[in-house]
């Protein structure tokens, strides 16, 4: 049986104490790594955690789960999918963060992974998985890392609440549901919705503003009847170069509150060329803000006004 094993490694001009860190905290992955949709945490003890990982492998939505064992003193993260997906049959591997001085590092991933049935087919796609994730991911980890001290200024969230005298249930359906959103919604022109593995949806759409041009969007979602939906924008306009959010059904003693949270980055390059030359970064915030903000309120009022008539 073959096991393959292969390491990638980037220098970080950063701490490797601030490094460690932010590997440690896998909440913020869909932020930092391309690949990853979404995290969630199972089981967290000292120094051990379960984890579901939510991701992409050459284009492919994957899920699986993770043990970790941290150990901050050495600087290191060992981890291993407890039930992979095919055609991975074991993976496993490690961070290893080493101090070159006190602002740089040196940032190593190591894999070990076997095919299903030892497959050639499989073992070469695992290859390509494996090469291209390491490589987004630890590019994207220096990057977020050396522009930490900047970052906070481009790196905003929000979230906007509706309250439904109606149940979570049909609430979340409503969310749920987008492949209905072009019949459901009038900012939505055109919707493609596809589940090929429960509960991980990939969403295409169309979407209408306010001055009547459209612009195509693409993310994956990942689903928690009835509670949650967590998605990742991955066809992302020009002003941002992240977009993540949840959408959320808590129910209370008036019914549910509907949430929709949002997580931005912007595109500061192209801050002048979309709101003109004396546009500044809080111009920008306030125009994404305002467009997501839009979107999303106007759909929690349709979906208010699905959960109410459905009593």
């Amino acid at each position: 049986m073959t096991t393959r094993q292969v390491e990638h490694e980037i220098t970080v001009e950063a701490p490797a104490t601030a490094v460690y860190r932010l590997i440690a905290e896998v909440g913020n992955w869909p932020r930092i790594f391309p690949p990853t949709i979404y995290v969630d945490h199972l089981e967290r003890g000292a120094g051990e955690e379960r984890i579901r990982i939510w991701a992409t492998a050459n284009g492919e939505a994957k899920n699986w789960t993770s043990r970790r064992t941290l150990d901050p003193e050495r600087l290191r993260i060992t981890f291993r999918q407890e039930v992979s997906a095919p055609p991975v049959a074991a993976m496993g591997g490690t961070w290893i963060i080493e101090p070159l001085s006190e602002t740089a590092s040196r940032v190593r991933l190591l894999h070990d992974y076997r095919a299903v049935d030892d497959d050639p087919e499989g073992l070469r796609w695992i290859d390509e998985a494996v090469d291209r994730n390491s490589r987004s991911e630890l590019a994207s980890l220096q990057t977020n890392v050396e522009l930490a001290h900047v970052a906070e200024e481009f790196t905003f969230s929000f979230e906007d609440t509706v309250q439904i005298d109606g149940s979570a249930k049909d609430a979340y359906d409503f969310i749920d549901e987008a492949g209905l959103w072009e019949r459901r919604l009038p900012h939505v022109a055109r919707v493609r919705l596809t589940e090929d593995t429960p509960g991980l949806q990939t969403l295409e759409m169309d979407t209408r503003a306010k001055d009547g041009s459209t612009h195509t969007t693409k993310s994956y979602r990942v689903t928690f009847p009835h509670h949650r939906i967590a998605y990742k924008q991955v066809t992302l306009p020009a002003l941002m170069t992240l977009h993540t959010g949840i959408w959320t059904f808590a129910e209370n003693e008036r019914g549910v509150a509907a949430t929709s949270q949002h997580t931005v980055v912007l595109n500061t390059a192209n801050i002048a060329g979309i709101l003109g030359p004396e546009a500044t970064v809080s111009d920008a915030r306030e125009y994404v803000r305002g467009a997501l903000s839009t979107n999303s309120s106007a759909t929690l009022g349709h979906a208010k006004d699905y959960a109410e008539n459905k009593r």
